[in-house]
């Protein structure tokens, strides 16, 4: 749903994916885009990790699966993000993640697009990545912080879906989802303030000791933080 979500996820999948290609595209990239999109498109296979911004006007041959993390902005989105695939007479499969309390974005769609779907069974033997997540997390703050925006930027833009009755901010368990996010800490953000997190137990670790594996950017980190001090 956001730039900063396709930026931590597309990196935790570069860790976590070997030997396929990961690419990722959002719209803040605007000089890089078109030569990453050139350069998807003539992969014989691969991982494009993107945002609302490849949803339309767009082809890339053979694509397989669209895989929707997060519940689109709009009903018409949804479709032209299923459209992706299955292109000119060719079969694929679109997938999306919903939470039991936004089943009824379903038969949303069934109304609004005509778009029917089935329910996928969850699949079992899952590999729980989560502490390979945290371990990257704590290996590298570039990481750290990447999560950390990624999981404020989401929740903002949950805040904003157009289905807001559906999509409910006051529904959304914030414990589970920075578990998800293999947070390390809950960040401070107005949606959060007076709310306590029982279900979620941060990491015991300073996490201002956490340093960039960038020496440069580490270098102009302990600068700041000595002009602090």
């Amino acid at each position: 749903s956001t730039c900063a979500c396709v930026e931590y996820y597309g990196k935790a999948l570069e860790s976590l994916i070997k030997q396929v290609k990961i690419m990722s595209i959002h719209g803040k990239m605007k000089h890089k885009r078109n030569k990453i999109f050139t350069e998807f498109r003539k992969l014989p296979g691969g991982i494009l990790v993107c945002t609302d911004v490849m949803a339309r006007g767009i082809d890339i041959p053979e694509v397989h699966w669209v895989l929707q993390y997060d519940p689109p902005s709009s009903a018409s989105a949804f479709v032209h993000r299923c459209g992706r695939t299955a292109r000119i007479g060719n079969v694929g499969s679109a997938l999306v993640f919903l939470l039991p309390m936004e089943e009824s974005y379903i038969n949303f769609l069934s109304i609004n697009q005509k778009c029917p779907m089935q329910e996928m069974k969850p699949q079992t033997n899952v590999l729980d990545l989560l502490p390979k997540l945290k371990s990257m997390a704590l290996a590298d703050r570039a990481m750290f912080e990447k999560g950390m925006k990624a999981f404020v930027s989401y929740v903002q833009a949950y805040a904003k879906h157009e289905c807001n009755l559906i999509f409910r901010i006051k529904d959304l368990d914030f414990a589970s989802l920075a578990r998800g996010f293999a947070l390390l800490k809950m960040p401070k953000m107005p949606e959060l303030r007076g709310k306590c997190f029982p279900d979620f137990t941060p990491v015991s670790v300073n996490t201002d000791s956490i340093s960039f594996k960038d020496k440069n950017r580490e270098k102009q980190r302990q600068k700041k933080l000595e002009q602090q001090r």
